[in-house]
């Protein structure tokens, strides 16, 4: 039995990775991949989802374009981290996908009405702007979605764009309170876990060596990706984070964690776009998200080197 998947995506080498890694399972059906300004802005985000798409042979696949900003604030990109194009290391060919008509809000709410409910997950990969927005266009999908699986924030580890905050939420922290605080049911994947999946060289050589046109890419991506954060922390390799969504998907048994009370900051200076993640439970508040903190890295690189040897 497949599950039926939205990715909701700033393109981005990891979620570059993480699209192809959807792509060549088939435990996924995907719906349709989203787009939204992030890591570059949204005519970039859109171009790079096409070009993975095309670049994995599923043409199949709709990409609808999304929010082009915060719901409250200006955009901040990450170009410092993904080049200028937001997949810098390897040009991929101009893709021939076209862009799908329907906004990418529009796109999650017509599915999830469609769809038999409880049935569909959504896959934000970066700012959660297009859930947030889709949420307040259309309050009855809340019940409808089956789970909301996410790469955000982080506690222990701190954050990756100020010392309190990851990129995705404090790109727009307004919408990451509101998913936050919807009822749907969560799962997240912060820096305290996707800091565990680093792209060693033997790993990347590893992705090189399957021999196809999908591995030199990727590692090609990932040689360029993983320069800011050896530097920044001084390590062998660069943490993949998007893929442990999908990566959670298909294995969960490689992930551990548990069930917890996030709030998201929203006003303060010093702290906005914090995720604040009970761990201990000392408040005392109900939880509302599965937060993933330990993963199997060996168990997680021979799961998307295997599956990326099946593309072309």
């Amino acid at each position: 039995m497949t599950t039926p998947i939205i990715i909701d995506t700033d393109p981005g080498q990891d979620d570059a990775v993480a699209l192809l890694l959807a792509a060549a399972s088939p435990e996924l059906e995907l719906l349709g991949v989203t787009t939204v300004a992030g890591n570059v802005p949204l005519r970039l985000t859109t171009l790079n989802a096409r070009k993975v798409l095309e670049l994995a042979g599923r043409d199949d696949v709709p990409v609808c374009a999304g929010a082009d900003r915060p719901l409250d604030r200006d955009l901040v990109t990450a170009e410092h981290v993904h080049g200028d194009t937001g997949l810098n290391g390897v040009d991929l060919p101009e893709p021939t996908l076209p862009v799908d008509p329907r906004h990418a809000v529009d796109f999650i709410v017509q599915t999830l009405r469609e769809r038999e409910a409880g049935t569909v997950t959504l896959c934000p990969l970066g700012p959660l702007t297009n859930i947030a927005l889709a949420l307040r266009q259309a309050p009855d999908i809340a019940p409808r979605i089956r789970r909301i699986v996410l790469m955000g924030g982080g506690f222990f580890e701190g954050g990756n764009v100020t010392p309190a905050a990851e990129f995705n939420v404090y790109v727009d922290p307004q919408a990451a309170h509101e998913v936050f605080t919807s009822g749907v049911p969560i799962t997240m994947a912060p820096l305290d876990v996707t800091h565990q999946v680093l792209t060693t060289a033997a790993r990347i050589d590893a992705i090189r060596r399957v021999g196809n046109r999908v591995g030199t890419v990727v590692a090609a991506w990932m040689e360029f990706f993983e320069r800011y954060d050896e530097e920044k922390y001084g390590q062998d390799g660069g943490p993949l984070h998007d893929p442990c969504v999908i990566a959670w998907l298909l294995q969960p048994q490689l992930f551990s964690g548990r069930d917890c009370n996030v709030r998201i900051e929203t006003h303060s200076e010093l702290t906005r776009g914090m995720s604040v993640i009970d761990w201990w439970g000392v408040t005392g508040l109900s939880a509302n998200a599965q937060v993933l903190r330990h993963v199997d890295a060996d168990g997680f690189f021979a799961l998307l080197t295997e599956r990326l040897a099946r593309l072309r």
